[in-house]
């Protein structure tokens, strides 16, 4: 049985299996900000063939199911309690502990290897971008999509449309995918190289996983509780 089109959105596919999410990485498909792209659209950006890498999906849709977590199965408002307790308290923690280790290598080994100190600078932008990124979701979109899924009837908010903030939280989105492309190609793909001490090859190793959970945790949004959302109020405005 055919699972998949090549017209097929790939978010649609990560977020119905994610599971596959590996598959799109392995071949550097961003799922996350570029989840509205097509199969087809994706794999000719990249030099793929779509209908091979389309039946790459299938087998491995087959093998290793939607076993992860299921975002079409879940409530809005437990989508955004997920992603605040798994993807925001991640990065809470996170950052501020990758902040003193691109600092200290930066420090250490800058003059030998000059891009420590320009990963140094886009992580610190980065970083500075996203603390404040996350406290606009958990102190007013978040709250405003938990009080649209609630209601009765549709609520008055302050921003007008939810498109308004979701679309600024999306520019956000784009913005620190190119800032994590950047830590990407300035690392080499988190290379470490043979003289690099234990801080620094620990550092590409955090920086590395801090994309992945990234990547996840800004798909979860643009491809599942953002359409969610802005689906729910249309459905009220039209209702």
């Amino acid at each position: 049985m055919t699972t998949f089109e090549i017209n097929n959105t790939v978010g649609a596919v990560v977020r119905d299996y994610p599971a596959l999410s590996r598959q799109f990485e392995q071949v550097n498909i961003d799922y996350c900000c570029g989840g509205k792209r097509t199969l087809e659209e994706a794999c000719r950006q990249r030099g793929i063939d779509p209908e091979a890498f389309l039946t790459q999906l299938e087998n491995n849709a087959a093998k290793e199911p939607a076993s992860e977590m299921n975002l079409s199965g879940l409530s809005l408002t437990a989508l955004a309690n997920h992603i605040e307790q798994t993807h925001h308290a991640y990065l809470h923690t996170e950052l501020p502990r990758l902040e003193k280790m691109v600092t200290k290598v930066a420090a250490v080994h800058g003059d030998k290897e000059p891009r420590l100190l320009e990963i140094r600078n886009v992580f610190l932008e980065l970083s500075a971008d996203l603390t404040t990124h996350l406290l606009k979701e958990e102190q007013v979109l978040f709250p405003i999509v938990r009080q649209l899924e609630a209601s009765n009837v549709l609520p008055i908010f302050h921003c007008g449309s939810l498109c308004n903030p979701v679309s600024r939280m999306e520019l956000e989105h784009d913005a620190a995918g190119r800032a994590l492309e950047k830590l990407r190609q300035l690392t080499n793909n988190y290379t470490p190289p043979e003289w690099a001490c234990n801080t620094y090859r620990s550092m590409l190793n955090a920086l590395e996983a801090f994309e992945q959970d990234m990547h996840q945790h800004v798909h979860k949004e643009n491809n599942a509780l953002f359409p969610g959302a802005i689906a729910l109020e249309q459905k009220f405005i039209h209702s």
